[in-house]
């Protein structure tokens, strides 16, 4: 799996973004998905995670109530809607994949995006 993360940019704090991560390969439907972002320096760590059919859902504390991760598996494509967005939310975004469980450590998941960059300015 292929993946490609794009809808980072630079905006004020209060303001909301829509990042994608677009998959390649058939196999996207049987890839559980997930967020994570990093901090230069700092360790990467989980945002957002969602399972095969996207009934499942998992969040960290710091963005519950902000963010919003779904999947158009006929578009191979996941999606993080981010709105209220904070300074601290600031970091680059990668998009990962892992075959078929949910997960929320940057280990268990196999396949990686370039990363988006996020800013957002106070």
């Amino acid at each position: 799996v292929q993946l490609q993360a794009s809808g980072g940019g630079l905006v004020q704090a209060g303001d909301s973004l829509r990042l994608s991560c677009a998959a390649s390969g058939r196999t996207f439907s049987s890839h559980a998905m997930g967020w994570f972002r990093q901090v230069r320096g700092n360790e990467r760590e989980f945002v957002a995670a969602i399972s095969l059919g996207g009934t499942i859902t998992d969040y960290a504390d710091s963005v519950k109530g902000r963010f919003t991760i779904s999947r158009d598996n006929a578009k191979n494509t996941v999606f993080l809607q981010m709105n209220s967005l904070k300074p601290e939310d600031t970091a680059v975004y990668y998009c990962a994949a892992r075959w078929r469980d949910v997960a929320i450590t940057p280990n268990d998941f196999n396949f990686w995006g370039q990363g988006t960059e996020v800013t957002v300015s106070s």
